[in-house]
């Protein structure tokens, strides 16, 4: 007789709880988020800044086609990790919705409105059985009133952030905000530390495999960096990366030397 976990019997349909009160598919599903590509997200009075690892697995790919922030409206985007065709779908339904609260009210959607729509759709998918989970979540930026960033989770729950990181790379990037994040940060401080914290969790960054888009508080419109922006923000925070070690390598010498 085959061994069965013990776990087998709460793992097999969403609408059933394991004796310690958890949906077992909606771990999974976070799992799945755990292990795709960093996006981080980061808040300033300026704007809001979505930065993404892009995985591109092949040289054939055309880079282009690979998109991993996505225009919601014109005032706010998403950035996504974990399984790709379920942010799709996640994507198009808060396009859906923003667009539907523009011709209802005639006035931009706020962030919060469709968030909350998402996360509905969302906790739906771990509530009736013949559905799974989405295994994606989504880090929304946008302006209304004023800068705002939320993290949406595959259980249907979200919160608000100042910077925050989702999929593989998010403890490391959740390190360096706690370190250097700062309420009075310009635009431009905000975009270099978004992309310091993305640059730490890959092996070779680079301008081709990292995506980065803004929303200002000036003109409350989405855009994405050119190739050539993010090669200019890459290659000043590497520089400071590089100074601050030799920094610390000199501060420790010179401890040893107050040894001696």
């Amino acid at each position: 007789m085959a061994f069965v976990p013990p776990q087998a019997g709460y793992d097999r349909a969403i609408t059933v709880f394991s004796p310690d009160g958890r949906l077992f598919q909606v771990n999974y599903a976070r799992e799945a988020v755990k292990r795709g590509a960093t996006a981080v997200g980061v808040k300033c009075n300026e704007g809001v800044v979505l930065a993404v690892e892009k995985r591109i697995t092949s040289r054939l790919i055309e880079p282009e086609s690979y998109e991993k922030i996505f225009q919601i409206d014109d005032h706010i985007a998403a950035a996504s990790s974990g399984i790709i065709a379920d942010a799709r779908v996640l994507v198009n339904r808060a396009r859906l919705e923003a667009q539907i609260h523009r011709l209802t009210y005639g006035e931009p959607a706020p962030l919060s409105v469709i968030v909350k729509k998402i996360c509905d759709l969302k906790q739906m998918h771990t509530q009736y059985g013949g559905v799974r989970p989405f295994g994606a979540a989504l880090l929304m930026a946008g302006i209304n009133d004023r800068p705002e960033l939320y993290e949406t989770d595959p259980s249907g729950a979200y919160f608000a952030w100042k910077a925050v990181a989702i999929g593989s790379g998010r403890n490391t990037a959740m390190a360096i905000f706690e370190e250097k994040y700062r309420d009075d940060m310009t635009l431009e401080d905000a975009i270099k530390l978004a992309i310091l914290a993305l640059a730490k969790t890959m092996e070779n960054p680079s301008a081709d495999n990292i995506e980065v888009a803004v929303i200002t508080v000036q003109d409350k419109k989405f855009r994405k960096l050119s190739k050539d922006e993010i090669s200019k923000y890459l290659e000043e925070v590497m520089k400071e990366v590089e100074e601050e070690e030799v920094k610390e390598k000199e501060e420790d010498y010179s401890e040893l030397d107050s040894h001696y």
